[in-house]
């Protein structure tokens, strides 16, 4: 999960023109981003041109901006969160919401391919270290607090201007934050379970309740 709420347009009639159409974009676009983050990786941010990648990619360059208007956009833009949507939704109503989102997350992160799981780590080192990047995902961050107050006060039936639901919400987007920078800094951190376990103490700690006298 990235900081980008990027949602994914429903997904076309099967067998259809347009469903072939939209799937060939869909794979070249997640190929240029692929090799887009590889060569972020290997010779870093700065030192890598559009031409690089769309060479690496296989494209014309103009088809890489086509896809991406900006090379930030290489890096911040992540359709992920589209199946974390998908999975929270299809959690039982009757489960807290901590546990409802712990769920969701756990079965994101297991549907993601080895390369997708390898490009969601690249992303969140490159925008942690590239103040450019950094300051281009700060414009998300509104985005993402107020997806997740959303979730939280819908889940709950309480209004998103509650006390307990912004609470909440901030402390669990603290959670992902910090998770996040960890991983950065460690590729060997075990992302999926330090995150699952500090939203278990966060359950323990901080729940949604009524207002303080």
């Amino acid at each position: 999960m990235g900081l980008v709420k990027e949602q994914r347009p429903p997904a076309p009639v099967e067998g259809s023109g347009t469903g072939l159409r939209e799937r060939k974009k869909a794979k070249t676009r997640a190929a240029i981003q692929q090799e887009a983050l590889r060569l972020f990786r290997e010779q870093g941010y700065e030192a890598t041109t559009m031409e690089q990648i769309a060479e690496a990619a296989e494209v014309s360059q103009s088809t890489v901006f086509r896809y991406f208007p900006t090379k930030d956009e290489l890096v911040v833009s992540d359709e992920q969160d589209a199946f974390f949507l998908e999975a929270w939704r299809a959690q039982p109503t009757d489960l807290p919401v901590l546990l409802a989102l712990r769920r969701a997350i756990q079965e994101t992160l297991a549907g993601l391919s080895p390369e997708e799981f390898r490009a969601q780590r690249d992303r969140d080192v490159l925008m942690v270290t590239v103040p450019g990047l950094w300051a281009a995902s700060l414009g998300n961050v509104t985005q993402t607090t107020q997806m997740i107050t959303s979730l939280v006060a819908e889940r709950e039936g309480r209004a998103e201007s509650d006390p307990g639901v912004r609470a909440l919400s901030a402390a669990i987007f603290g959670v992902i934050l910090s998770t996040m920078i960890r991983w950065a800094q460690d590729p060997d951190h075990d992302v999926a379970r330090d995150l699952d376990q500090m939203l278990a103490h966060l359950d323990n700690d901080l729940r949604v309740g009524s207002a303080p006298d």
